[in-house]
């Protein structure tokens, strides 16, 4: 690896300088400013050619003159191959961010569907995240919305409970899934554990694409018990049948040509792109994404999708097969780098005609009709946030606002929340909360627990990004509160050194009404707009969703509380060991106080267990 080197130079001459030290290896190469902040990351089959193309003034694009003009060094990391080398491009352009790069900014997980294979009457639920649990995966599904309509859909159809095992374990009588016809209760034995097994068998086909023949066996049954005069099976039967049918049809498109497949449709307008995901597996459409990925404008479809295409499989698994609107820069390589990854052949497709161009074509309408709304939506929020800056007398309209609030009750399971808003509308992947851990905070003290979470916020800021350079950094805080919450507030970030971030506090007006607020700042007179500004609204909104994330942190981290016990931190007690104790004792206040021949009393804890258990509350306790 070749390090930066330091220079006074810039642009062509910089690069003309390294092309001496340059071989024919593949590698990475990154350019870097005055400040060594990371403009642009590519990779090359040969270092010294692709450099050395750079290296030629008259043959770039605006972007890319720009570019080279603010390079004042660059780094190299050399590879075995093109393939290993296009990996690590996308791993360094996800993890660096590059101003110069086609950024893809959405990067969250996708959710799948697990049969719980670890139960004597599996569970199919909701999974996200690494695959460590025991059972078989399904999907992955555009959302959490996709996931959830098919777990209700296998539910009607296949009557799989959808309980934990906790509550499994100590049912006595069946529940109301069971009453209206969602689940066969095999908690209490209303179903054997090979009928429920088979249902599950159905369930696990259906998720791989083969209906017919479970729409047949459904038919022959319920054909079976009418025939025996089991009319209320044969409803049920029929019930089953019809839920399966509106199932498929609910589905849309359900393509026959394609078994597996992420069809992706580019469409690019007036400097900014959509792509539209459609997730294809075992032959019907799982949902589908739409992506908004950071483009200069002057970029062609190709690099647009290629870019996408590495950033977006960086962290996935590929499907088997690619179904794109637009050619990549480099197909072959593409498919390589893919192939590595999945440990398979990857197909990398851009169809004409037949089914696959139409599935094509149904995402680039998507991708149109997605762009343009959001086109609509970015104009009105820039005209937002120069109205804000207008309202607060800001040099220059708000890239990124910070919204603070506190909730808790009478001092109790207390966090902080931070939301996010900018040209893009709320930025729910930047939104932040805190416990707050202030032992020595009286209960209630709001001005305390606020001090906490901006200490914590901007320490944070100032040893991750000391120039400020990573736009993470607020143009203007607003907080809950009036003349002396800002005062205050102002002291802490002075204390903290960046008393120059702009901050602007929201107090209801004298009778509390909403569109009667105050504003404060610091050493200015008190500020309120006219009751239908639009400026006026978004900044309620903005209260508004800060207050609602604050207060959902806030009952999850109550309700977990609630649910915790003193048996949670004793050591080698999990969940089946928690249940049989508070089985035999009826509390945990039971178990601390129960003497050791008592607990070694207990189905399923050992002589070892048990003195664990003794130990910890009584050396504890």
């Amino acid at each position: 690896m070749t390090d930066a080197k330091p220079t006074e130079k810039s642009g062509y001459d910089v690069i003309h300088d390294y092309l001496r030290s340059l071989d024919s290896s593949p590698g990475v190469y990154r350019m870097l400013d005055a400040e060594s902040r990371v403009l642009y990351v590519g990779k090359a089959r040969n270092l010294k050619a692709r450099v050395s193309n750079y290296a030629r003034p008259g043959q770039h694009s605006a972007r890319i003159a720009r570019m080279i003009q603010e390079t004042t060094s660059m780094m190299f990391l050399t590879t075995r191959t093109e393939t290993e080398a296009l990996l690590l491009e996308q791993n360094l352009i996800k993890q660096l961010k590059p101003r110069y790069n086609v950024l893809l900014r959405d990067d969250k997980s996708f959710p799948n569907i697990l049969v719980a294979k670890g139960h004597d009457f599996p569970k199919i639920k909701k999974h996200r995240g690494a695959k460590k649990e025991q059972g078989d995966y399904y999907g992955p599904f555009a959302g959490a919305g996709a996931v959830n309509r098919t777990l209700n859909q296998l539910r009607r159809v296949f009557l799989l409970r959808n309980c934990t095992d906790a509550d499994f374990e100590t049912r006595t009588r069946p529940c109301l899934q069971y009453q209206i016809r969602r689940c066969t209760a095999p908690c209490v034995g209303k179903i054997s554990k090979a009928d429920y097994a088979a249902s599950v068998k159905d369930a696990e086909s259906f998720l791989q694409g083969r209906t017919k023949g479970i729409q047949e066996n459904l038919a022959m049954q319920m054909a079976t018990a009418s025939d025996a005069m089991e009319f209320e099976r044969a409803a049920a039967l029929r019930d089953r049948i019809k839920a399966l049918t509106q199932v498929q049809s609910a589905q849309g498109i359900n393509p026959k040509g394609v078994a597996e497949a992420d069809i992706m449709g580019l469409h690019i307008d007036g400097g900014q792109a959509c792509i539209q995901v459609f997730f294809i597996r075992a032959n019907q459409n799982w949902g589908n994404h739409d992506y908004y990925p950071r483009i200069a404008g002057d970029e062609d479809a190709s690099e647009i999708m290629q870019a996408f295409v590495g950033q977006f499989y960086s962290n996935r698994e590929p499907p088997r097969a690619l179904i794109l609107s637009h050619g990549l820069d480099d197909p072959d390589l593409m498919a390589a780098a893919l192939a590595e990854k999945a440990g398979r052949k990857v197909d990398v497709t851009v169809p004409q005609k037949g089914e696959k161009a139409e599935l094509v074509q149904g995402a680039l309408r998507n991708a149109r009709e997605s762009l343009a709304r959001k086109m609509s939506e970015t104009a009105t929020q820039k005209k937002l946030l120069k109205g804000v800056a207008e309202a607060f007398d800001l040099s220059e309209p708000p890239q990124r606002i910070e919204v603070y609030d506190n909730s808790h009750i009478q001092g109790a399971h207390a966090v902080g929340a931070m939301i996010v808003a900018g040209p893009d509308g709320f930025e729910k992947n930047q939104y932040r909360k805190f416990n707050i851990r202030g032992d020595d905070l009286t209960p209630g003290d709001d001005f305390g627990m606020m001090k906490e979470v901006l200490t914590r916020r901007f320490q944070r800021l100032l040893k991750e990004d000391p120039d400020r350079s990573s736009g993470s950094w607020p143009d203007l805080l607003l907080i809950d509160g009036g003349a002396g919450q800002v005062s205050a507030v102002r002291e802490i970030m002075e204390d903290l050194g960046v008393g120059d971030v702009p901050m602007v506090g929201v107090a209801k007006g004298i009778d509390r009404d909403a569109g009667k607020e105050e504003f404060h700042r610091t050493g200015m007179p008190v500020k309120a707009l006219r009751h239908n500004d639009p400026v006026l609204y978004f900044i309620q909104r903005m209260r508004d969703e800060v207050h609602r994330f604050a207060i959902g942190t806030h009952r999850a981290k109550r309700s977990k509380a609630i649910g915790a016990t003193p048996l949670d931190d004793v050591p080698g007690v999990g969940a089946t060991r928690k249940r049989a104790l508070l089985a035999h004792f009826g509390s945990a206040k039971a178990v601390s106080r129960a003497n050791l021949a008592d607990l070694k009393a207990v189905e399923g804890i050992s002589g070892n267990m048990a003195q664990t258990v003794f130990d910890f509350f009584h050396e504890n306790g």
